[in-house]
């Protein structure tokens, strides 16, 4: 959140407001799941690392629109789509170890 929350201030203004502020969303839902899954027991994890896990991957999707339409610029992009493919990766054991209990 930190690393694309510094970027945010160079997305043109319009775009700030739209894909900006859909990306800071799905990314504090993400960060919200892992308090809440981290917190709940065991039996109820895994319902919310898979809501988490979908809100990885529209994330990446629009993470990929913005650099398509040149809001977010190639370097931040790559940047941020190394972050999200480690996050991704964590919640997939995470939910691997979760469904074999």
């Amino acid at each position: 959140y930190k690393i694309y929350y510094g970027y945010l201030s160079s997305f043109p203004r319009y775009d700030r407001y739209t894909l900006g502020q859909k990306c800071e969303a799905v990314l504090l839902e993400i960060l919200e799941a892992v308090i809440v899954a981290s917190s709940v027991p065991k039996q109820e994890k895994l319902p919310i690392l898979k809501k988490a896990s979908i809100k990885i991957d529209t994330l990446r999707v629009l993470f990929m629109l913005g650099k398509d339409l040149k809001i977010i610029e190639n370097k931040q992009y790559t940047v941020l789509e190394n972050y999200v493919s480690e996050i991704g990766k964590m919640f997939g054991g995470w939910i691997k170890t979760t469904s074999q209990l």
